[in-house]
């Protein structure tokens, strides 16, 4: 086979290998367009390209009382918001300390921290529940950002710890000589150049609670403190519920801050993947 001819095969694999995966995410998504564009509200009869189209599940959203759209949208931008934050300082302040420092325990902690990693989080929910409910954080979203960031701890500060390991130690050294404190070396040197790192623990963070449904599902009760995946659940689930149009149509909405961040965030993600993932 001569060289050209193979590398035409391999173009013609790879060009078929992403139009079928494009296929896998696009039908999917393109549905739940759809049927948050049909008229009525059930599942049955509705069409992928409706013939009358309409904006009425959107507005209802919006604009019907009965709807508390907009206050689980908010409590969910609340939650993913916070989360992101405190996970990235959190979780970027031990990565440091197991990075640039030695200490009594420090392998056993990042043994701790993959074996952490092993056990599926619904092992730990009835802990979580009684344990909010101790500290009377259970229904609040306080509880919930609390969680969030504590199982995010674990997850990604093996993989930023990695990632500080490949920043030269020289630059420390340099800007102790010259003066600086631990916290300055942090703010000031290892932060600006952790970024790709950092956005994708940010992005990742920002995204778990639009898509969690189990501990919402756990610790909060009260409609007004649902986030947006336990509130469009009872569109579907509650006694006479067949709402899947409107079920979709919430579900769209969705997708615009995880894209807006994700546009914000872009330059470094592709960096931030490959050197996590590499490097350690």
């Amino acid at each position: 086979m001569s060289r050209k001819m193979k590398n035409a095969l391999e173009l013609t694999v790879i060009y078929g290998i992403i139009a079928v995966m494009s296929v896998i995410i696009f039908y999917p998504l393109l549905w739940a367009l759809g049927l948050s564009l049909n008229p009525g509200t059930s599942l049955y009869g509705a069409s992928m390209i409706p013939e009358n189209w309409s904006l009425v599940h959107y507005e209802w959203l919006f604009t019907n009382p009965r709807s508390n759209y907009l206050l689980w949208y908010k409590n969910t931008l609340i939650v993913a918001f916070a989360t992101s934050f405190f996970a990235v300082l959190f979780v970027s302040l031990v990565a440091y300390a197991f990075s640039r420092y030695r200490f009594v325990g420090r392998t056993y902690g990042l043994y701790a921290f993959l074996l952490l990693q092993m056990f599926p989080v619904l092992m730990a929910m009835v802990a979580i529940y009684i344990l909010l409910n101790t500290v009377n954080l259970l229904d609040t979203l306080t509880g919930l950002i609390i969680v969030y960031v504590g199982g995010a701890i674990p997850m990604n500060a093996f993989l930023v710890k990695g990632y500080f390991d490949t920043i030269p130690r020289e630059l420390d050294e340099s800007a102790k000589i010259d003066g600086a404190g631990h916290f300055r070396i942090f703010f000031t040197i290892m932060l600006p150049l952790a970024k790709p790192i950092l956005a994708v623990v940010a992005l990742f963070n920002f995204m778990a609670p639009f898509m969690d449904f189990i501990l919402p599902r756990i610790v909060l009760r009260s409609p007004e403190n649902f986030t947006l995946a336990l509130g469009l659940f009872n569109f579907v689930n509650d006694q006479f519920a067949n709402n899947f149009t409107r079920f979709a149509a919430g579900a769209i909405l969705i997708a615009v801050p995880i894209a807006i961040v994700f546009l914000l965030l872009q330059r470094y993600l592709v960096t931030g993947l490959t050197a996590g993932a590499t490097k350690g």
